[in-house]
């Protein structure tokens, strides 16, 4: 039976080799599937999923407004597939995520979601927010704080190192930019970085 899958986390938690190992296993097993991911994230090259411990895949992308179920369709009209990857699944939007809810449902394909539960205010990204509403099974893909602590928070940083309190919702970056915290240590980041 088919299902949309919401895999979340922080920043830095392997939410991209965990992607790509699945997509892996789909294709070791001669079944097709269908990978994409955000085309504002470019840091890997554009249509690129890469994880930091050096493994990659080239993908499709999406983009805001992008109708995802005639892509996927269009994509089906090709042959089929056992599987479709998104990562990067916060910068969905919510009718995209209402259209992958309708490929699960009309088309009968699973799509695994892959992306960050919230920004570096603590707020949840509109593409986070769908996939929770409208998921059929969520899974959190953990890592720690510096303190040993499940993370479950990110801030974003400065060059020194300092939390940034204000700003735009998205800002594309890695370990450059954002820390993984559990809440306690976050506030704490937060508070010093007013």
């Amino acid at each position: 039976m088919a299902k949309l899958y919401f895999n979340y986390s922080t920043m830095n938690a392997g939410k991209s080799a965990v992607l790509l190992q699945a997509s892996h296993n789909y294709r070791e097993n001669d079944m097709d599937t269908y990978l994409l991911t955000a085309q504002i994230d470019t840091r890997e090259g554009k249509g690129r999923i890469a994880s930091r411990i050096g493994i990659s895949e080239q993908a499709d992308t999406f983009s805001p407004g992008e109708d995802l179920f005639a892509k996927i369709q269009a994509r089906l009209a090709q042959g089929d597939l056992a599987s479709i990857f998104i990562d990067e699944a916060q910068f969905l939007t919510a009718d995209q995520v209402w259209q992958l809810a309708r490929i699960v449902d009309d088309l009968k394909v699973p799509v695994l979601c892959y992306g960050l539960r919230v920004d570096f205010q603590g707020q949840l990204f509109p593409g986070s927010a769908a996939l929770l509403a409208l998921a059929d099974e969520m899974r959190e893909v953990r890592t720690i704080c510096h303190c040993g602590k499940k993370a479950t928070m990110v801030i974003r940083q400065d060059a020194q190192g300092r939390a940034i309190t204000k700003g735009d919702q998205v800002q594309i970056g890695g370990n450059e930019s954002y820390v993984s915290l559990c809440r306690r240590h976050w506030r704490e980041a937060m508070a010093e970085g007013s």
